[in-house]
């Protein structure tokens, strides 16, 4: 009883959803529009639970970069709508259209002569007479068996808000390199933000070695700057190899005066390297490509000044 009841759940909604595509047409089309022309914020309204769907959909307009922010239908009426300018463009969620706290300050955002979008249930409501552009989300019955607690139409206010939202997305041209710009701190903002010198080892943190040094002073170098490898260069101080934990592995077994060799008899010559101003995500696809750990970052005149490891690029959160 229980799973079946579950799954009823599940079909209501997605048939809410559903129904909302025959519902998408020139009015969604003008709201799209009046939004993108928008020199303010969007201001977005709900009370109850169509109130927590208003809050998400201004969130996504925010991240998606349309300037906006959620007020509070009870609050508006008591000071609030001095937040509203001139400037902005509303959009209201009301299931019923009559909603006390949103009816009540119609008056004021017709006064202040900015544009109402509605989502809405009843298209004959009040609300949406008060409105510029109607979005109808009527479903046929909520999913809730009661048919009381908001469900099937808080569903479909949640879809609708995000064909808005995505639709106009595409409208403004936001591409990934803008969507990473609002989301700093998430994986994809630092693939796509983040670079190489971001996150390169530099100075003491990235022993350079000549390649005429013994071994044995290469591994004191790296063991020194608690680093896993050492960027090798030639008198001119220009990149020659690096030597790494691999190259002291393949080596140590088969020669036991190792420690006495130059580094340059021993290292790795002509490894991959990368510019400073590269994305650090490109580093790891190399990393990942060519099978290593360490990466030598060169200047344009393929001198070494930094050292990008795996395990910085797992520590800034690329990985």
């Amino acid at each position: 009883m229980i799973i079946k009841r579950a799954k009823d759940v599940i079909d209501i909604e997605a048939a809410a959803i559903t129904s909302l595509k025959g519902k998408i047409g020139r009015e969604f089309v003008k709201a799209v529009e009046a939004i993108s022309k928008c020199k303010g914020r969007v201001i977005v309204s709900g009370m109850g639970k169509p109130g927590f769907i208003a809050q998400k959909i201004s969130a996504t307009l925010s991240s998606t970069g349309t300037p906006s922010l959620y007020l509070h239908p009870a609050e508006a009426l008591h000071g609030d709508l001095g937040r509203i300018t001139k400037d902005d463009i509303m959009i209201a969620f009301s299931n019923s259209g009559e909603t006390e706290e949103i009816v009540k300050f119609l008056p004021i955002i017709k006064k202040i002569g900015i544009k109402l979008i509605s989502f809405v249930g009843n298209v004959n409501s009040t609300l949406a007479k008060n409105s510029d552009y109607v979005l109808n989300t009527c479903v046929k019955k909520e999913a809730c068996s009661l048919g009381l607690a908001p469900t099937a139409s808080t569903t479909a206010m949640l879809a609708m808000g995000d064909a808005l939202a995505v639709a106009l997305l595409d409208k403004k041209g936001f591409k990934e390199k803008d969507f990473a710009f609002y989301h700093p701190g998430g994986t994809l903002g630092k693939r796509l933000l983040l670079t190489v010198d971001d996150i390169m080892r530099k100075k003491a943190d990235h022993p350079i070695v000549r390649d005429t040094l013994k071994v044995k002073e290469v591994l004191l170098r790296i063991t020194s700057a608690r680093a896993g490898s050492a960027t090798v260069v030639d008198a001119g101080g220009k990149l020659v190899g690096i030597f790494t934990d691999g190259d002291l592995r393949r080596h140590i077994e088969k020669d036991k005066n190792l420690l006495l060799r130059k580094v340059k008899d021993v290292m790795t010559k002509a490894p991959t390297v990368i510019k400073r101003n590269r994305l650090a995500a490109e580093a790891f696809q190399i990393l990942q490509a060519k099978k290593i750990d360490e990466i030598p970052v060169v200047d344009d005149k393929n001198r070494p000044i930094g050292l990008v490891d795996v395990q910085d690029l797992l520590k800034a959160g690329i990985v």
